[in-house]
């Protein structure tokens, strides 16, 4: 493993978490029409995605505490990476259309 460092894995624990509320967060008109296949496919792929997050988040804290137990240093900002990574998953797991309309209220790029 590479140093043990597990931002590699924290990171697309977050991206993959993130990619599942695809569906629910309105894009704009011409954003939407071209999203729209996109959209489908994060919809029929979202359990995938949640599977594949918690795999990374696993591979983060086996390289994070292996490592440890070897003797390499952790640095801060990987430690927190990964605590912040498992947080965006299980709140992308547990409520994610609280997620969804958050983003859309505060995300939308129609003009208001």
């Amino acid at each position: 493993m590479s140093g043990g460092k597990g931002i590699t894995a924290s990171m697309a624990a977050m991206v993959s978490a993130l990619a599942t509320i695809g569906c629910c967060v309105p894009l704009g008109f011409l954003a939407a029409l071209g999203a729209a296949g996109a959209s489908t496919f994060l919809a029929s792929a979202r359990p995938w995605l949640l599977g594949l997050s918690v795999l990374m988040l696993g591979v983060g804290f086996v390289q994070q505490y292996r490592g440890a137990r070897c003797g390499v240093k952790r640095s801060t900002l990987s430690v927190v990476l990964l605590w912040t990574a498992t947080a965006v998953v299980l709140v992308m797991v547990l409520f994610p259309q609280a997620v969804a309309g958050f983003l859309a209220d505060h995300l939308s790029w129609g003009g208001r």
